[in-house]
């Protein structure tokens, strides 16, 4: 009986892993997709590499705190409670990603894990409030850095970098001789290939990112309930935490070959025209705040803190048009705006600051499409309601968990 509730945790681990790689894939690489710099394809390949990475090198610090750390007494996180909270949590992804949403993996994950500590009376509250503060703290601290970004020195990375979006592919592959040659497409220049590849390499490290924050999503139930350590054999080779990880990988992969096509659609095309060194700014402040809030165990809803980088990157680029001391005087206003980001093309000279017109600067409505971002805003809070409720009603009424 215990082997066959094991296989079944394993396959609910991997269906949370799958529908983590479909929404995580196209935070990181969506860019690039949409740049027509990376194909879906290979977004799929360096997603499944470097969140692997990430899991495997700082994960086990958040899978300690999901799968031990959050429900305070021992004997609550068994083999079958952790398929519950895993089937909560992939369910309530798996809803987001039919909308082609990328949902917080975080926020979902410990929603249903708290949906068990609150039907139990086991939460623990000091664990909970430190995660909670931190989801508080972590998009403030993204805004005011991308806000100095966006001030000081976006002018000057927008005019060096010059990433501009395609409507061809920045690669070609010739498939004529042996083995396939790539090589930069027609019309391609030095300063764009350099550009192209940075945003690859954000990508790469967005990935890493989220293999270090959203591998304990997938395996943290499973790893804590101590169900994947063996004692003798060769499925003794790796520890408890070891398999949680490679579960985790495999999953992502899953998902991102698979159904990550439509979430990198939404975060390429449909939500935003975000320009590319802006959309590069916003992912690598993210990535760093969350590799780092990882490393000491911290789940993060990088969603979040990538939204509030980008409207702090657009304030700090919009209040360019007045310098400090006559905002201080209260001579002139800045039209704040994330559509600032806009103001400019690709390499083009931003005037210094105070010199620039606040006519210049264009409105939030150009740089967002107003349906698809109060659809993403909607589901993307409505996902971890659904996992908290789902685990607190099961858990509450559902007397075979023995409660």
């Amino acid at each position: 009986m215990t082997e066959v509730l094991l296989i079944v945790g394993i396959l609910v681990a991997v269906f949370v892993g799958y529908n983590i790689g479909g929404a995580t894939t196209g935070v990181s690489f969506g860019p690039a997709v949409g740049a027509q710099v990376l194909s879906t394809l290979g977004a799929a390949v360096l997603m499944s590499i470097f969140f692997f990475l990430g899991g495997w090198l700082i994960g086990p610090a958040v899978v300690e705190t999901l799968g031990e750390d959050l429900i305070a007494e021992e004997g609550f996180m068994t083999l079958e409670t952790g398929i519950a909270i895993l089937f909560f949590i992939g369910f309530a992804l798996f809803f987001g990603n039919l909308f082609g949403v990328p949902a917080s993996t975080s926020m979902t994950a410990v929603g249903a894990i708290a949906g068990l500590g609150l039907a139990t009376g086991t939460l623990n509250w000091a664990t909970m409030g430190e995660v909670v503060s931190w989801w508080v703290v972590a998009p403030i601290v993204a805004f005011w850095i991308s806000g100095v970004i966006g001030r000081y020195f976006y002018p000057t990375i927008n005019e060096w970098v010059a990433i501009s979006r395609r409507e061809t592919h920045l690669w070609v592959v010739d498939r004529s001789g042996t083995f396939p040659r790539v090589s930069a497409a027609d019309g391609t220049d030095r300063r764009e290939l350099t550009g192209s590849l940075i945003v690859v390499a954000i990508g790469c490290y967005m990935a890493f990112s989220s293999g270090a924050s959203n591998v304990a999503n997938a395996v943290a139930p499973l790893v804590g309930s101590g169900a994947l350590e063996f004692e003798a054999g060769v499925l003794a080779t790796f520890s408890n935490m070891e398999w949680g990880v490679i579960i985790a990988g495999v999953a992502v992969t899953i998902g991102a070959f698979t159904i990550a096509r439509r979430t990198l659609e939404t975060m390429g095309n449909d939500i935003t025209n975000l320009p590319l060194t802006a959309a590069v700014v916003v992912m690598t402040v993210s990535a760093t705040i969350v590799t780092v809030l990882s490393a000491i165990g911290i789940p993060v809803q990088l969603v979040i803190v990538a939204t509030m980088s980008i409207i702090g990157l657009g304030w700090g680029r919009a209040t360019r048009t007045t310098t400090v001391s006559d905002a201080v005087r209260g001579r002139e206003e800045a039209a704040v705006s994330v559509g600032a980001l806009t103001a400019e093309k690709e390499g083009e000279t931003v005037p210094e600051i105070g010199e620039e017109e606040p006519t210049d600067i264009p409105r939030a409505s150009q740089l967002f499409d107003p349906s698809t971002t109060a659809r993403v805003i909607l589901i993307q809070n409505f996902v971890p309601v659904l996992a908290t409720i789902g685990a607190y009603l099961t858990f509450r009424f559902v007397p075979v968990f023995g409660f």
